[in-house]
């Protein structure tokens, strides 16, 4: 698990650093962050990360899902996982657009990271 690379793009720093933990816990020590949609296509580029968590309400010019659907035209085959509070039906439809490998719902337990994370990677 070592040489999984995971880009976690989310602007909450408590949230940012609860994941980094979990993820240390899991095993996957190799990640990046970032913290605007912007930022957080610009790392996909220079990172090649193995898995994209990513936030869905994000400042900037762009969120969370708008930032998969540039990463996917260049970078298809990253498996994105998003982690957002949001639950309406039209956040929703426009995050199924991007083909995502899992959306996870905050506040969420760590099995729920842990398998959402396995999942993608195997796909």
């Amino acid at each position: 698990m070592s040489g999984i690379k995971i880009l976690i793009v989310e602007d909450d720093e408590i949230v940012s650093d609860l994941i980094q933990w979990r993820l240390k816990e899991m095993g996957y020590g190799n990640y990046e962050v970032a913290m605007t949609g912007e930022d957080g296509v610009l790392a996909v580029g220079k990172y090649l990360p193995d898995l994209v968590l990513m936030d869905i309400t994000l400042p900037g010019e762009i969120d969370g899902i708008e930032a998969v659907h540039q990463i996917k035209k260049v970078y298809p085959d990253i498996p994105v996982i998003y982690l957002s509070s949001h639950m309406e039906d039209e956040i929703i439809s426009r995050a199924i657009e991007t083909k995502p490998s899992g959306y996870i719902t905050k506040p969420f337990e760590d099995f729920e990271l842990k398998m959402a994370i396995k999942i993608a990677l195997n796909k």
